[in-house]
């Protein structure tokens, strides 16, 4: 089986920065135009916040890219060099930010390991393995974590209308729902009989009016077997690293919210808790987006999540947000792309499991 690399190249264009930003640029404008409360001395207050805690917001950050740098590294077991390993990352974090959060760079992230030189088969199980363990910090880690901010996670009802409270818990529990759906089954699929998913997918399509998308079902189900004999076998030894890298990846990343949000408003302990959870909830929403890393929906649920912890600074807080948490990964993709194009195209390759198909111009 060959990835399509014309669709892949479609999605690895740096000219797709521009919808995104143009996007988060039109949330903004339409913020100063229709709230009243946002004006040029709304904007001044992002020299009120504390430098330390800035400083911490970056720090932490940087810590969690280098946990997904370590994490892909324990995953493909030490075959990408770190450098390597971070051109896979920002890639990876480049295909994310400018596709809807609902697709997702899962097949960009699969054509990027294959031209790294590992092999298909093992490349599509490595990215399946981060997409289930993701999967599972929220699964598992949100009701934990519901549990300890004391049912706190969603907006006050007089910050926020009754209707669209209600609309926001249902998103949320829909969400969840389908990523506990999916990842169960994917892990079943995985670990357990992926010949049994291979031929459950086959009789699905081979329903009428879904038989056009037999082949494609067949080759996934062919997929997640070669898939399931790479990673079976494989002891504790393997998957504790990276479930532990997994669980601070994700941490660092809610973190840095705490840390910027911190900046500007002193939190307690319980507060600390009540933000990280609510990111926890608002990711998950976020994750059906239909649009460029979510942009626009960020930072219209940015403010409907902890408007009640910022007052005025809850404006500039979200453009930091966005500028340490998103926009980085836009600028690092299209740096990079060219780079890694001439790199992984136009050297001589020695490794024979390595597609050789040129990018089109």
């Amino acid at each position: 089986m060959k990835l399509d690399n014309k669709k892949i190249f479609e999605t690895l264009n740096p000219n797709k920065v521009w919808v995104p930003v143009l996007i988060g640029l039109g949330i903004v404008f339409g913020m100063f135009y229709f709230d009243p409360s946002v004006n040029a001395n709304t904007l001044r207050g992002v020299f009120d916040a504390s430098a330390a805690f800035i400083v911490l917001a970056i720090v932490v950050i940087f810590f969690r890219d280098l946990g997904y740098v370590y994490r892909i590294r324990e995953i493909t077991q030490k075959e990408l060099s770190w450098t390597r390993a971070i051109y896979v990352i920002i890639l990876w974090e480049f295909a994310s930010a400018v596709t809807p959060s609902v697709v997702g760079g899962t097949a960009v992230a699969i054509f990027i390991l294959n031209k790294e030189g590992i092999k298909l088969g093992r490349a599509i199980a490595f990215v399946m393995v981060t997409a289930i363990l993701d999967n599972l910090f929220f699964i598992i880690g949100a009701p934990i974590i519901l549990y300890f901010a004391k049912g706190n996670i969603f907006p006050d009802s007089q910050l926020l209308e009754n209707q669209l409270e209600n609309s926001l818990q249902a998103i949320f529990w829909i969400s969840y729902g389908l990523y506990a759906g999916y990842s169960l089954i994917m892990a079943l699929a995985l670990f357990y009989r992926p010949r049994v998913f291979k031929w459950i997918l086959i009789k699905i399509f081979s329903i009428k009016w879904l038989r056009k998308w037999k082949h494609d079902a067949q080759e996934y189900g062919n997929q997640i077997i070669d898939a399931s004999k790479e990673l079976s076998g494989k002891n504790y030894k393997y998957w504790v690293p990276i479930i532990l890298a997994t669980i601070f990846i994700w941490s660092s990343r809610y973190l840095m919210l705490n840390a910027l949000i911190s900046a500007y408003i002193p939190l307690t302990l319980d507060n600390q808790v009540i933000v990280f959870a609510r990111q926890v909830i608002m990711w998950i929403v976020m994750m059906i987006s239909p649009t460029p890393g979510s942009s626009g929906t960020a930072e219209f649920f940015f403010g409907q999540f902890f408007a009640q912890f910022l007052g005025g600074y809850t404006f500039v807080t979200s453009i930091l947000w966005r500028l340490l948490s998103y926009y980085p990964y836009l600028i690092l993709g299209a740096i990079f792309l060219p780079r890694w194009i001439r790199q992984v195209f136009f050297k001589k390759k020695s490794n024979p499991s390595i597609d050789d198909t040129e990018p089109q111009p």
